[in-house]
């Protein structure tokens, strides 16, 4: 596992490929059944890693979402949800 705190989602793309044995983010994209630029957009920190797509990662390539979360340099033992994404919005 890397030793760096910062996130990376090229990491985490990158090993997934080498460990599912693909070509390309092409390829990446059509294992995680996902368009080619969302891959694009991760890469280049446009967009999340959504929590459905780490579900995918970990569906396809057998690790752990510990594991897959670590190769992103995510080291948060918890995450915390604020009582403000539970509150409706008032019209």
């Amino acid at each position: 596992m890397p030793t760096n705190h910062s996130y990376n989602p090229d990491n985490l793309l990158s090993s997934l490929i080498a460990k599912l044995n693909l070509k390309n983010d092409a390829a990446l994209s059509r294992a995680l059944e996902v368009a080619p630029p969302m891959i694009s957009k991760i890469r280049h920190r446009r967009l999340p890693v959504a929590a459905s797509l780490l579900i995918r990662m970990h569906e396809i390539s057998a690790l752990s979402i510990k594991d897959l979360r670590e190769l992103m340099g995510d080291r948060r033992d918890k995450f915390r949800i604020s009582s403000k994404q539970f509150k409706q919005k008032q019209a």
